[in-house]
C-alpha cells in the first residue's frame, strides 16, 4: 500500500520516455561563443543556485555573473533583484532586455550564459556497495542512466536483485512518485534506458533466496 500523496508506475524499458529533442537558437549560440559558459541544454530552465552571466553589448558597467538565490532571483545593476527561475535562457534575455529598454537603454541586446549548475543530487541505497548521496554530472543537468547512477554507488552487492529497484521522485504536489525499474533488462541492452533526475531516490533491492 502507498502512502497518500504518492503514486506508482512500472517502468518497463521498452516503454520508457525519451527526452525532447529542442534545437538551440541564434541567440544562444552567440552567448555560448561571448561568454564561454557550460553546454547547457537548449530549452534549459533556469532554477536556483544556477550561476549565470548577463552581458549588454556595448554597457560593460552591466556586465553580471552571479548565481540566482533561493527565491530564483537575480541582483542586475541598475534593476535590482529580478526573478529568472522557471526561464530559459532566451526567455530570461528577453525579459532582461525588456526591462532595461523601459527605463534605461535603447534598444539594448542582452545575452544571458549558463556558467554554472545549481548542485543537483540522487541518492542510490539499498543492495549496492557504497549507499549514499550522489550529485549528477554537470554535463547531464537531466539526468543520467540509471545504470550510470548504480555505478557511481559502487555497483550492486552479492545478493542484490538488479531486476528490483525502485526509484521515488518528487512531485510538484509535494506528494512522491514510485517507479519499478527493472534494471536487470535494462543491462542486457533490452529496451530503452530509464533516466535519474535531480532529487530521485533509488534503491536496489535484495534477492530472495
Amino acid at each position: 500500500m502507498l502512502a497518500r500523496g504518492f503514486t506508482f508506475a512500472q517502468i518497463n524499458p521498452d516503454s520508457a520516455a525519451s527526452p525532447p529533442t529542442t534545437t538551440s537558437t541564434p541567440q544562444q549560440q552567440s552567448a555560448t561563443r561571448l561568454l564561454s559558459g557550460v553546454n547547457a541544454p537548449a530549452g534549459y530552465i533556469l532554477s536556483p543556485n544556477d550561476q549565470v552571466a548577463v552581458e549588454v553589448f556595448g554597457e560593460d558597467d552591466l556586465r553580471t555573473n552571479g548565481r540566482l538565490n533561493a527565491e530564483g532571483n537575480l541582483s542586475l545593476p541598475l534593476l535590482g533583484s529580478i526573478h529568472l527561475a522557471g526561464l530559459t535562457l532566451t526567455q530570461a534575455a528577453s525579459k532582461i532586455t525588456e526591462l532595461y529598454g523601459r527605463d534605461y537603454l535603447v534598444n539594448p541586446k542582452v545575452n544571458v550564459m549558463l556558467l554554472g549548475y545549481a548542485k543537483r543530487r540522487f541518492s542510490v541505497l539499498g543492495q549496492v556497495n557504497r549507499p549514499g548521496s550522489y550529485e549528477l554530472p554537470d554535463g547531464s543537468p537531466g539526468g543520467i542512466d540509471i545504470l550510470e547512477a548504480i555505478a557511481m554507488a559502487g555497483g550492486y552487492t552479492r545478493i542484490a536483485a538488479p531486476e528490483r529497484v525502485r526509484v521515488r521522485r518528487p512531485t510538484e504536489g509535494g506528494g512522491d512518485q514510485l517507479f519499478k525499474v527493472d534494471a536487470k533488462r535494462l543491462g542486457r541492452g533490452e529496451g530503452k534506458s530509464f533516466l535519474v533526475r535531480p532529487g530521485d531516490a533509488i534503491t536496489v533491492g535484495e534477492s530472495i533466496f
